[in-house]
């Protein structure tokens, strides 16, 4: 199974912790979140991982190489000039999902989460819907949010609460929910994005929605998670790492 980790931002939500390193290489518990996405990832069967880097890349690689890259096949997509956001870092490793012409969907993950959603239920959950991407999402305050219909499939967006929500197709009856960036995805998804530059995965699922592409809400209640994005929130995941609410 195969998988990518999104680690390629430039962390300025986690500054000071960022100021001499990427976001992946800052510490939770005395791990890094690179290798508590890795092991999280090895768990549920996935060999092989492409991630892309951008800001402080080359301490990735040369941290990569020194743990002997966890003990899985790992491939490095470089954003040299620009950073892609989502998107754009999906489309460009998109080669290590089509190599081998195998349509086994494969898991995208955020770096900056932690959680204790179950990965190898989610994908049996994509597999029995036969969606293009199913999405992790959770009842829970966000500042923004993805609209599922009925049938718990995307049909809309919306920043915040108070903005009038962005609608990719009309629904009989719809509710919000906030995205956990965690992600199955169908390989027949790749070439079907036709988003070029900087742009986020989102603006493509929004897209494949509308035109009737089913990207399915999991269903992530039950389960911790966390954004890891702000160094407060660091501080509160080791407590709940040293409490037992989540394992690393």
């Amino acid at each position: 199974m195969k998988a990518m980790i999104l680690a390629a931002g430039l962390g300025t939500r986690l500054r000071p912790l960022t100021n001499d390193r990427p976001k992946a290489l800052v510490e939770v518990a005395g791990k890094t979140l690179l290798e508590i996405s890795l092991r999280r990832l090895r768990e549920c069967g996935v060999c092989d991982v492409v991630i892309n880097v951008h800001h402080f890349g080359d301490l990735v690689v040369d941290y990569l190489s020194q743990n002997a890259n966890f003990g899985m096949n790992i491939a490095i997509s470089r954003e040299e000039d620009v950073l892609l956001d989502t998107g754009g870092g999906l489309k460009k490793a998109a080669w290590f999902f089509l190599a081998d012409n195998n349509d086994e969907p494969f898991l995208l993950h955020n770096v900056d989460v932690i959680s204790t959603i179950d990965l190898q239920r989610m994908l049996e959950f994509h597999n029995e819907q036969g969606a293009l991407a199913t999405l992790a999402v959770q009842v829970r305050k966000s500042s923004r949010y993805l609209i599922f219909d009925e049938h718990n499939e995307l049909c809309g967006r919306q920043k915040g609460s108070d903005n009038a929500p962005e609608i990719a197709r009309a629904s009989k009856k719809s509710h919000p929910l906030a995205f956990s960036g965690i992600h199955v995805i169908s390989p027949k998804l790749l070439p079907q994005i036709s988003e070029t530059g900087v742009f986020s995965i989102i603006d493509t699922y929004m897209r494949l929605a509308g035109q009737g592409g089913k990207i399915a809400a999991f269903r992530a209640d039950e389960y911790y998670w966390r954004d890891l994005g702000k160094p407060e929130n660091i501080s509160q995941a080791v407590v709940d790492v040293e409490q037992g609410r989540v394992r690393i």
